[in-house]
């Protein structure tokens, strides 16, 4: 007679805000899921509904409460987890029927919630998870955290007292992680963290055994050591320290994609200190110059906030001067809003709403004028393309300046013979503001 399994509780998860996030999330799921947990696709379905927030912007807080409150709607068995665990009370307040709600990375916390709300029925048989892990992104790519928290305190930002300070993974168990997700089908890794640049500052005496040699905890040792595992290597969220002058080198020699996202945030002296950025007295315009010398197809992402109290017009306008002269490739810009519990709220001379937007509207329509100029100059060219998407005859992917989600795509006509994770040869025949339109090189 054979044997019935018990069904196992479903989980269903919304994960809101970055990449961080998203790979929290993904460590919850693999944990409940080697625990026998299903997963759910759809609220109807769960048994319980996790809700991964974001807290860093007053904007993020609010979109979390929205999802909380939808959760709660349509399945009413929810347990809050994320950046906004830190306001509990706010969440309970609104939504006193939360089952749960816990803090940002509290891994055992949040599984110990769910396995006291939907106990798994005993069996020795419901608990297979495959060996990188269940994933929120396509099988092709894959986000690698390296550390948690940070040890700045600007003025602006919170995560600090959401994370806390810097701790990073020892080197080993990264490269290990890595080298699980590219065995499972990842040809890019996405390497982030709340300052890339800072990895290993904490257990910098530290080293570790990899394959028969030390790997020291530092962003260049890290990043060799990963450009020989995968194809694709990706460093997000990097600050323009000096150290990162030799991560460089190793663009140029194809082990890792020449791609630095780098937060400037702005490029007024006086707005720099008022915000108390890192590395604002560091010759940045130089050090571009240098390392395009170094990698001359290195792509350069960048994020800036306007209308941070007390930014005059001039300093706005040094911002744009600033921009016309570093012609980063990809720019984001965003608004400045007061976050409960930063130290910028407190700072004199707020900026209208009226000249935020004007101010963004500007810095916007620059910087696409940048990003326009400097994607017709790659019609022409042939470049490598990895396969995001493919349709009946044309497929979707993404040059190596271009990270999922935030950056451009390249559209490809007679793809359809193409399969998602291909790195292909591409010539370039079209261009517009942000993507780049192509075909297939034969082999």
């Amino acid at each position: 007679m054979a044997t019935k399994l018990p069904e196992s509780p479903r989980i269903g998860m919304v994960s809101l805000g970055c990449p961080k996030n998203l790979v929290d999330s993904e460590r919850i799921l693999t944990k409940l899921r080697s625990d026998g947990y299903a997963m759910s696709p759809d609220y109807q379905g769960a048994d319980i509904v996790l809700v991964n927030t974001c807290g860093f912007l007053d904007s993020a807080k609010e979109e979390s409460l929205e999802a909380i409150g939808e959760a709660i709607a349509e399945n009413g068995r929810v347990i809050v987890t994320g950046c906004m665990g830190k306001e509990a009370e706010v969440i309970r307040a609104r939504f006193p029927g939360v089952l749960a709600v816990t803090g940002a990375h509290q891994y055992e916390e949040v599984v110990g919630a769910v396995h006291e709300a939907a106990p798994m029925p005993p069996s020795p048989f419901v608990n297979l998870v495959p060996d990188a892990g269940l994933k929120l992104t396509p099988r092709h790519y894959s986000y690698l955290k390296i550390s948690e928290g940070c040890n700045h305190r600007c003025a602006f930002c919170i995560i600090p007292s959401l994370r806390g300070d810097l701790v990073s993974r020892r080197p080993d168990a990264i490269l290990r992680e890595a080298e699980k997700l590219v065995e499972a089908g990842t040809k890019e890794l996405l390497v982030i963290s709340q300052d890339t640049s800072a990895y290993g500052v904490d257990i910098r005496k530290e080293p570790r055994m990899w394959k028969g040699q030390e790997v020291v905890p530092h962003m260049t040792d890290l990043a060799r050591e990963l450009g020989k595992i995968a194809p694709w290597v990706r460093l997000h969220y990097v600050y323009p320290y000096p150290h990162v002058d030799q991560v460089i080198p190793l663009m140029a020699e194809g082990l890792v994609l020449p791609y630095l996202d780098i937060p400037f945030q702005h490029a007024s002296p006086a707005v720099l200190r008022r915000m108390r950025r890192p590395a604002n007295e560091a010759k940045v315009l130089e050090r571009l110059r240098g390392w395009r010398e170094i990698a001359p197809d290195i792509t350069i992402r960048s994020t800036f906030v306007v209308g941070f109290p007390g930014e005059t017009e001039e300093d706005f306008q040094y911002l744009l001067d600033w921009l016309d002269e570093a012609q980063l490739d990809r720019v984001g810009a965003f608004r400045f809003e007061p976050v409960e519990g930063a130290s910028a709220n407190a700072l004199p001379d707020p900026v209208p709403e009226e000249v935020k937007e004007e101010r963004y509207a500007r810095v916007m329509e620059k910087t696409a004028a940048i990003s326009a100029a400097k994607l017709q100059a790659k019609i022409g060219r042939t470049l490598e393309v990895i396969i995001d998407e493919v349709g009946d005859d044309g497929a979707t992917g993404r040059s190596q300046a271009d990270a999922p989600e935030i950056d451009g795509e390249v559209f490809l006509r007679d793809a359809g013979h193409l399969k998602q994770g291909d790195i292909v040869k591409v010539a370039i025949e079209d261009a517009d503001d942000h993507d780049l339109y192509g075909v297939p090189v034969s082999a």
